[in-house]
């Protein structure tokens, strides 16, 4: 039997070498251990330095939690990407709407990866989702349920959604990027672990 197409995670930032990369490789390097051959996470730039390799300082973060920065290249984002896309997380609320300018059908399934992070902690409080059996069909039909409890998952400051841009900036805020990026990383990853297949 055919295995099915692995679900497609995008993420997306401005430069396509600080932040998307990060969670690009984390995310894929999480994911493969819950769910081997399940995901395949890229990411793109709304003004990428389209061919550049990771920021060395972003490189460095992406191993100390144990992915790989090797072989990557920015790239832009285009309506063709986004078309393939199962879950779009941005790094800021204005890429976001950037996504959403180039393929508007894209609304219900585009967050920011914090926001994205806050809904399926709701979604796990309540005790709704669980292990299933169709893994790509749990996480084609995710997005919905994760916009369901979006006025449970809000916060007070709309900063709070978006991750800092280190780029051209000091350790200090490579340090912010990474306070602010990794909980929802794992967030997103402990809920792959509690709902893959059994």
């Amino acid at each position: 039997m055919e295995s099915p197409a692995p679900v497609r995670i995008l993420t997306v930032c401005t430069g396509n070498i600080c932040r998307s990369p990060v969670a690009e490789r984390l995310l894929q390097a999480g994911l493969d251990q819950a769910a081997p051959g399940g995901f395949d996470v890229r990411s793109a730039g709304t003004r990428a330095m389209v061919g550049d390799a990771i920021q060395p300082l972003s490189a460095d973060i992406i191993r100390t939690y144990g992915g790989t920065p090797d072989g990557f290249a920015a790239r832009q984002l285009t309506p063709a990407i986004l078309r393939d896309s199962d879950i779009v997380l941005t790094m800021a609320a204005r890429h976001r709407g950037e996504v959403l300018q180039l393929d508007a059908s894209l609304l219900k399934r585009t967050f920011t990866i914090r926001e994205f992070a806050r809904m399926l902690e709701v979604l796990e409080d309540r005790g709704t989702e669980g292990p299933t059996s169709d893994l790509a069909a749990f996480w084609r039909g995710l997005p919905a349920r994760a916009a369901s409890v979006r006025h449970l998952a809000l916060t007070h400051d709309s900063a709070e959604n978006d991750v800092i841009d280190p780029y051209r900036r000091g350790p200090e805020v490579y340090r912010q990027m990474e306070d602010e990026l990794a909980p929802a990383i794992l967030a997103v990853l402990r809920f792959a672990r509690l709902n893959t297949p059994v």
